[in-house]
């Protein structure tokens, strides 16, 4: 009697699971809230300038604080999630977001909220790193793309339901902007059950020679005709993990990682977070709806990245968006008093392509690091991104303020330059690579 052998999938090649999905979600849900958080501050400060004696240089003190606590947050998530693993942040960070977010309802005074929005930032960026290696790390590589692109238009939801959230609750007295910041524990508060169920990663467990567990995990949550991860291909590293990135043998891609995250963010936390102060210092009649467009844009943008990012090459994809994106903003130095409706459509171009482009994050900065520095990597990309951003999102109302919103905006344009020169000389093609190939 002959018994009928089970299918083995490799662990990088498996099917499609019920599973995968319950991980996508859960991901999807915390980036949302990522999203929602990073994008409420910029309209409820509109409305709390008054109540708190907010001036320029507060302004960009409170726009940037998040980003500021991102650096923090990241930069100590990576190595803590390469060393006890990824589940213990990523179950448990949205809990104490929820609760961080609720108390900026109660702040009097611009210093007591810029103490809130460092604490909000540092658990954001400890999801943005748990979030990117535990979904990448389950994630089947031909579907690693597409799933992980999601990320993005999940993030972009977040950022711009934010944008309708505090409109919707503008119309409800002198502390609606209260109302509005604290309306980002709200989506914490729904993922959390979801975060709370979901196991180890059994490519760090295998990675870190538990492999009972890993084949434990793989069995229950992916099924017996899946093979868990092998042994580690790898060995044991003697360095630390920042002394690993920063050696010879992976210096180039941390750069890469560090430079077009950076250069993709500073722009885009820049421009987006007042948005309707530059639509305000460039003319146009109806900042709101310029504000609107933009906003839609930036959804709309995720979810054509999420389209093409599997169908060029990741290096195309990257330099090409750059290039667009400070072509998009040239117009606006070059053309004297430009109509309203081009400004509108330029700014709706340049937030589209730029979201598009953020599924790299997502999709491409994962793939550049094997398993044993990805959260490391992760987190030091993210934290050189965010010493950027804040700085961007900090100084543009002030030079702004100072120097007109023609030179904030040649100062985008220039970074977004230096973003295409740096990844045509050095970022390499990872689109076909299984995820330790590089190790």
């Amino acid at each position: 009697m002959t018994v009928a052998r089970a299918a083995w999938y490799a662990y990088d090649e498996a099917p499609l699971r019920p599973f995968h999905l319950r991980v996508a979600v859960a991901s999807f849900g915390g980036v949302f809230s990522d999203g929602f958080g990073l994008g409420i501050i910029g309209i409820s400060l509109t409305h709390a300038r008054a109540a708190l004696h907010v001036t320029p240089w507060w302004l960009g003190l409170l726009g940037g604080a998040s980003l500021a606590g991102l650096f923090v947050g990241a930069l100590l998530a990576g190595p803590a999630a390469d060393r006890r693993g990824r589940r213990p942040i990523y179950a448990y960070n949205m809990l104490l977001l929820a609760v961080f977010s609720a108390l900026q309802f109660f702040v009097h005074t611009a210093p007591q909220l810029l103490a809130l929005r460092l604490v909000v930032g540092f658990l954001l960026g400890t999801d943005y790193v748990v979030s990117k290696a535990l979904l990448t790390e389950f994630t089947p590589r031909l579907l690693r793309g597409r799933v992980m692109s999601t990320l993005s238009v999940a993030w972009a939801a977040g950022y711009t339901c934010a944008y309708f959230a505090g409109y919707a609750l503008s119309h409800h007295g002198p502390h609606a902007w209260r109302w509005m910041l604290a309306s980002s524990a709200v989506p914490c508060l729904l993922v959390l059950p979801l975060r709370l169920t979901l196991p180890e990663s059994p490519l760090w467990l295998a990675a870190h020679d538990r492999h009972a567990e890993a084949s434990r995990v793989v069995a229950r949550y992916l099924g017996p005709g899946v093979a868990p991860p092998s042994a580690r291909l790898d060995p044991a590293p003697a360095a630390g993990r920042w002394a690993q990135l920063l050696s010879p043998a992976w210096q180039r891609r941390t750069l890469v990682a560090c430079g077009f995250f950076t250069c993709q963010v500073i722009p885009y936390f820049a421009v987006g977070t007042f948005v309707t102060r530059v639509l305000d210092a460039l003319h146009v009649g109806n900042s709101f709806v310029g504000g609107l467009v933009y906003n839609v844009s930036l959804l709309c943008g995720a979810v054509l990245g999420l389209l093409v990012v599997d169908r060029m090459p990741r290096r195309t994809f990257l330099v090409g968006s750059f290039a667009l994106t400070a072509l998009a903003l040239m117009p606006l130095l070059v053309i004297d008093r430009p109509h309203a409706a081009l400004i509108v459509v330029l700014f709706a171009v340049f937030a589209g392509v730029l979201s598009a482009a953020s599924n790299l994050v997502y999709v491409y900065l994962p793939e550049l690091f094997p398993t044993h520095l990805r959260a490391s990597g992760i987190g030091l990309a993210i934290a050189a991104s965010r010493i950027g951003s804040a700085v961007g999102t900090f100084l543009l109302p002030v030079v702004m303020s100072r120097y007109g919103v023609q030179a904030a905006l040649g100062a985008c344009i220039g970074v977004l330059a230096f973003g295409a020169v740096l990844c045509h000389a050095w970022a390499p093609e990872t689109r076909h690579c299984a995820l330790d190939a590089a190790a």
